[in-house]
């Protein structure tokens, strides 16, 4: 039975406990819940790799703008506990956002040039959150390793330029990408479609196939990928197009001609539902 535990306090207690008695090393998987196979498979990692095993669900106030989905973000407790139980998980850390943010907190951390593309100029401050709660995260858990999921590409690069720049001693894993029959990468906003919708969203993947064939083809330049990639998402009338981009993985900054393996990137919104994907393409 998987125990859960509301508050920073128990929570270090509790894994204070786990430590003096096992000496077992420590998986953190952060999510923000309503599991998918794509969270399952980071959990099944992870508790391959460590003896101990703690999943956070924390729907992170801090990295929503105002005019975005954090009262509809998809969320079902009970049945996250469930899989997690299916999954062996030890410990999941669940607390209430008063607890993260208690009233006069005041200190961010807030990653540089990492922040300035793709998703960072589409949702300013996002990452600023992002990076303030793993940093939480990684300070209440003490994690050996930390789990994340190729799909938040971007993501992974602000946690480990973060984890470089202050210290941390935490080994940062990035697992593939999870994807339905179709391509569609595994996400929890994914429940926002409706059938129609659902049926065009794999239009992101098909995009970032386009590039990688013709690169395999040859192509070098990357502002022709880039049309490329546009060129396909757009001919799907209730896909609207945010960006398509090749960029380096580390650095997330743009490739003008790809002489080394980099990354496109592709976001678009759905209907509701704001999708992104990626895929590694090489010369």
């Amino acid at each position: 039975m998987t125990d859960v535990i509301k508050t920073i306090s128990e929570v270090k207690s509790r894994l204070d406990d786990y430590r003096r008695q096992a000496g077992k090393k420590v998986a953190l998987v952060p999510t923000m819940g309503f599991f998918h196979v794509g969270h399952l498979s980071l959990m099944r990692t992870a508790r391959q790799d460590c003896g101990l095993v703690v999943v956070s669900i924390f729907v992170n106030p801090a990295q929503f703008a105002p005019t975005e989905d954090l009262e509809a973000y998809p969320r079902d407790l009970a049945r996250d506990l469930e899989l997690a139980g299916r999954e062996n998980i030890d410990l999941v850390f669940s607390p209430d956002p008063a607890e993260m943010y208690p009233e006069g907190f005041d200190t961010y951390i807030d990653p540089s040039h990492i922040n300035d593309t793709l998703c960072g100029q589409g949702r300013p401050g996002h990452f600023r959150g992002v990076a303030t709660i793993v940093a939480k995260l990684f300070n209440i858990i003490s994690p050996d390793r930390a789990y994340f999921g190729q799909k938040d590409a971007q993501q992974a690069a602000v946690i480990r330029r973060m984890v470089k720049d202050l210290d941390y001693d935490i080994d940062i894993r990035v697992c593939p990408i999870v994807r339905e029959f179709d391509g569609l990468a595994m996400s929890s906003r994914n429940a926002y479609l409706t059938a129609d919708e659902r049926a065009q969203a794999p239009v992101l993947h098909q995009a970032l196939l386009a590039a990688r064939e013709a690169v395999a083809h040859g192509e070098r330049d990357a502002s022709k990928i880039r049309r490329l990639m546009r060129r396909t998402i757009g001919q799907n009338y209730l896909v609207e197009f945010e960006y398509a981009r090749i960029v380096d993985p580390e650095t997330m900054e743009s490739v003008a001609v790809l002489d080394r393996e980099a990354l496109a990137a592709v976001a678009a919104t759905v209907g509701k539902a704001r999708l992104i994907d990626n895929l590694m393409i090489a010369p």
